[in-house]
């Protein structure tokens, strides 16, 4: 895909986020002149426009410190305000590289049930072949037959193989399966996908440590990457799943999915605000090409309405 269909994309993705935070600071910037009063109206469409507390926070001081009791233009508000939210992405806009030596890179990929994961998984396989790596998958999300079966058709579809077994069987074997098989053909990176059970912390824990023990004895680099798909419709209810699993499975990186559906994609910044974990890749529709890295500053002047 072109750098420019996907920044079309990625304008028409985060459509909704930016209209909500643009109508906001549109009616805010009114105002003219920027004293205390209107950065605590700037401060509440950056928070109704799910940046969250933290984040608004810190870009209301930022443009308290820059332009306080200055004129300020509706354009001028939107540029200030898309500089600060890219100031707060570019940390964390970190693409997923695939450097592990020796081979395979293992990424374990988690997340609630409905968070788009297997779909992302797919997306993420057929991403890293187009990158010219070689790509193995692995079932590990055995309680749902759904799960599996959605994931043998997206590997044909792909054209990698899947390692998989009965619904219900161990996950922990079909993870030493997979990473055996990964290291005997050589294999460049193994995404293996995982149960997204969050209603008893303690199985799922228990289950995440013993795939941890099963890589371990295999390749004690492994996992190389524990990453966590987000669904952004979810809003704040997104960054509870973040607390919850960095507790459970340690995650390295986030993967944010179906910006294009929601106008809460604002939580992509609240999530860099309060966890600073990298970005990975953000995913603005349903076809198998629209999961990428994103340009922290592209992104911040679309959600501020100035792209």
């Amino acid at each position: 895909m072109s750098e420019k269909s996907w920044a079309d994309r990625l304008l028409g993705g985060f459509r909704k986020t930016s209209e909500r935070l643009s109508a906001n600071l549109t009616e805010v910037a009114t105002k003219a002149r920027l004293d205390d009063a209107t950065l605590d109206d700037v401060e509440d469409a950056l928070i109704s426009s799910d940046l969250g507390p933290s984040a608004a926070a810190r870009i209301r001081e930022r443009l308290r410190a820059k332009r306080f009791g200055l004129e300020i233009s509706e354009t001028e508000l939107k540029e200030a305000v898309a500089e600060e939210i890219a100031a707060i992405l570019r940390p964390v806009a970190i693409p997923l590289e695939i450097t592990a030596f020796p081979r395979p890179q293992v990424i374990l990929v988690i997340g609630v049930n409905g968070s788009g994961k297997t779909t992302t998984i797919a997306k993420l396989a057929h991403w890293l072949v187009e990158d010219d790596y070689g790509v193995l998958l692995a079932a590990g999300d055995t309680f749902r037959a759904a799960a599996i079966g959605q994931l043998a058709t997206w590997a044909d579809r792909i054209g990698v193989p899947l390692v998989r077994g009965p619904e219900g069987g161990d996950p922990a074997s079909i993870v030493f399966d997979a990473v055996k098989q990964a290291t005997d053909t050589g294999i460049d990176a193994l995404v293996v996908d995982t149960a997204g059970r969050l209603q008893n912390k303690r199985e799922l824990m228990e289950e995440l440590s013993k795939i941890r023990r099963v890589l371990g004895k295999l390749n004690p680099e492994a996992p190389h990457d524990v990453l966590l798909v987000l669904d952004a419709t979810n809003g704040q209810n997104a960054l509870s799943q973040i607390e919850t699993f960095k507790e459970v499975a340690g995650v390295t990186g986030l993967i944010m999915t179906k910006l294009d559906g929601t106008a809460r994609g604002g939580v992509l910044v609240a999530a860099a605000e309060q966890y600073g974990l990298p970005i990975h890749a953000i995913g603005v529709g349903e076809t198998i090409d629209d999961l990428r890295p994103f340009d922290p500053d592209l992104v911040a002047r679309v959600i501020a309405g100035v792209a």
